[in-house]
């Protein structure tokens, strides 16, 4: 199955049924996992899985972004300002800003980025 199936398989099983969002992907050991639930021009959704530790680097991204903590907890730098986030809790990441993320725990997010 190519990866372009994977992701249409996934993204058929959330269209009109709901999906436990949590379920849609697992974790790997000192990885980070990622699954796009919807590609689309005006932007994209992406779950991703973090094992405890790992982290993504300082960046910047032309196009706000919405984080919404699916399970576990994060520590997310957003402008210079650390902020920690835990399951239920969403946090913005404003277009051109640098942000940084750091599972403190495993954890899982749910990436909502707008273009």
């Amino acid at each position: 199955m190519t990866e372009r199936t994977k992701q249409t398989v996934l993204l058929e099983a959330c269209v009109g049924k709901p999906e436990s969002l949590g379920a849609l992907t697992g974790y790997a050991a000192d990885s980070i996992v990622s699954k796009t639930i919807l590609d689309k021009d005006s932007g994209t959704i992406t779950l991703f899985a973090f094992d405890r530790g790992q982290k993504l680097s300082e960046h910047t991204s032309p196009y706000d972004a919405v984080v919404q903590i699916v399970e576990g907890r994060a520590h997310l730098v957003i402008g210079g300002r650390g902020q920690d986030v835990a399951a239920g809790e969403l946090i913005i990441m404003p277009a051109h800003v640098p942000h940084s993320v750091a599972a403190v725990e495993r954890f899982k997010m749910l990436l909502i980025m707008i273009r």
